[in-house]
């Protein structure tokens, strides 16, 4: 790993939140007026995975719905490993959030006697997820936020700016380093109280994603270069539909859709999901996947049907979809829409309490980066926003507990980064993402998940004095080792060569970075050495 790089430092009394995400928005503004600093590497707003969600946030809003019911769903789309006392907390929790946001002027769509609309998603037993404008819940739930952050006086934004690393003592998380997000700078540290990670999850580790550009793993890869435990980082969501128009990002084709009554179909015209779930469509998300990535394998190219469900309506209820369509050039209201499978969400990532604490001292974690016990092996659709608001509140509201409030005013931090550094290479970043395709992607076995980390371990090491990538490789080698460990298929993990559930590895997982690198060096050791007998 690079050395510290000793280019300057500053001290603050501000709560540092890394990412600009629907958890970092909403933890900021519940921390207010204790004066915090967030690190934004875009515009606010931008390149954010919350802002990209289209089907909504899940709660039981309905009377005919309950918060057990939601928690019952939570569990059974999570194959077992869904923490039930955190299900029961979080979508408990649900209701008081949508009436928040809404008090705060986040437009949920409504009906004319003011009841909340809701769309019914894959494995929900009911139509519970909260929907603004059919499917812009994220983008526009994040122009509220914003619009309150930037006129709230203790919250100081550094846009343009990403972190690095993490500064500890021991156990305890004492700063962040940080710098210039484009073009870099040298990096710089932020000594503070207290640190909170809201920076998103991995799903652009993979060459198929519908993740934002910069969401990458790194804030994982951060967490776990300091020593934070990891938890459940095997545990990949492949979303079923995104749009196979050859853009990268691959636009989403919200699951709403089918919970609309769009259909999936192949080639043939066939829709092959009803011989593979009582529920067809709606099944749990990685049964779908599975079987649009297995028709896209066998040259049946998969398609997404909205015309006889939703017809003209498509136009006007989904407009990110509409707009997707009209740059591809498809006519949703005459052709199916072609789907393939890419990377979605990360169910797995930092280990975190129901306080949203990491193993590390004064270090929270709210959103995908962290792992909370919500989501399990497979994630219901549309908790995702849902555990953001709710762990973003708890986090903030421990940090408020835990660490004392500045006794006098606290000036803006004022960074002067030094002379920049060389640009990450995208050579190497672009056989990071395609290896994590090939051999960690939908369908994996022990031979490809080797490969994988071996292709890793080459990379890192040619990389090695680029903290950022260090981050991706690092997150990228907790995912591949945990998945090499976990010999049986549960929820977004599947093997080849163990493609049943084994009863025995119902629970979750924990692993630290050095672990896995401990892993990984055996693997390489191995590749060698057989090699090696093969050309003697």
């Amino acid at each position: 790993m690079p050395q510290a790089l000793e280019t300057d430092r500053i001290g603050t009394d501000r709560i540092v939140i890394v990412g600009a995400g629907l958890a970092a928005l909403y933890a900021a503004l519940e921390l207010a007026p204790r004066p915090v600093l967030m690190i934004s590497p875009e515009e606010l707003g931008q390149g954010a995975s919350s802002a990209w969600a289209q089907g909504g946030v899940a709660a039981a809003m309905a009377k005919s719905d309950s918060p057990e019911a939601h928690a019952r769903d939570t569990e059974d789309a999570g194959a077992g490993t869904v923490d039930p006392e955190v299900a029961a907390m979080v979508t408990r929790l649900a209701h008081e959030h949508i009436l928040d946001l809404s008090a705060l002027g986040a437009p949920f769509d409504r009906d004319a006697q003011g009841n909340f609309l809701m769309n019914r998603e894959a494995a929900h037993s009911a139509a519970r997820v909260v929907r603004v404008k059919g499917d812009q819940a994220g983008h526009q739930i994040m122009e509220t936020l914003i619009a309150i952050v930037r006129e709230t006086p203790s919250i100081q934004i550094l846009e343009g700016t990403e972190a690095l690393r993490l500064e500890t003592q021991g156990q305890r998380t004492t700063g962040v380093w940080i710098r210039l997000s484009g073009p870099y700078s040298a990096p710089m540290l932020i000594r503070c109280p207290g640190v909170l990670l809201a920076g998103g999850g991995s799903g652009g580790l993979f060459a198929h994603t519908t993740n934002p550009p910069r969401v990458r793993g790194q804030v994982i890869g951060l967490a776990a270069r300091a020593g934070a435990v990891i938890a459940d980082p095997e545990f990949v969501q492949f979303h079923p539909t995104a749009v196979d128009c050859g853009e990268d990002p691959a636009p989403l084709a919200t699951e709403a859709l089918r919970g609309e009554g769009a259909t999936l179909i192949n080639a043939d015209g066939i829709r092959f999901m009803l011989d593979q779930h009582t529920d067809a469509e709606l099944a749990p998300r990685d049964i779908v996947a599975r079987a649009i990535f297995a028709e896209a394998q066998a040259g049946r190219r998969p398609m997404l049907d909205t015309r006889s469900a939703l017809g003209s309506e498509v136009l006007t209820r989904f407009p990110a979809l509409a707009e997707t369509c009209k740059r591809a050039g498809i006519d949703p209201l005459t052709q199916p829409v072609p789907v393939a499978v890419a990377a979605h969400y990360h169910m797995g990532g930092i280990a975190t309490d129901q306080n949203g604490r990491a193993s590390l001292g004064h270090l929270w974690v709210s959103g995908e980066a962290a792992s909370t016990g919500l989501h399990g092996a497979n994630r219901l659709a549309s908790n995702g926003l849902l555990e953001a608001l709710v762990y973003a509140r708890r986090a903030a509201q421990d940090i408020a507990a835990s660490l004392p409030a500045p006794t006098a005013e606290t000036p803006e931090v004022e960074p002067a980064f030094g002379p920049g550094v060389a640009a990450m290479n995208p050579e190497a970043v672009s056989r990071l993402r395609q290896c994590m395709t090939d051999y960690v992607g939908v369908r994996r076995d022990e031979a490809g998940l080797r490969q994988a980390l071996t292709i890793l371990a080459e990379l890192e090491q040619v990389q090695a004095e680029d903290e950022g990538f260090c981050n991706m490789c690092a997150t990228a080698t907790l995912i591949a080792a945990a998945a090499l460990m976990r010999r049986e298929s549960r929820g977004g993990h599947f093997r080849d060569d163990f493609p049943q559930a084994d009863p025995a590895q119902a629970q979750r997982s924990r692993i630290t970075l050095a672990e896995a690198l401990t892993l990984r060096t055996q693997v390489t050791e191995e590749a060698r050495n057989r090699a090696q007998k093969e050309t003697t």
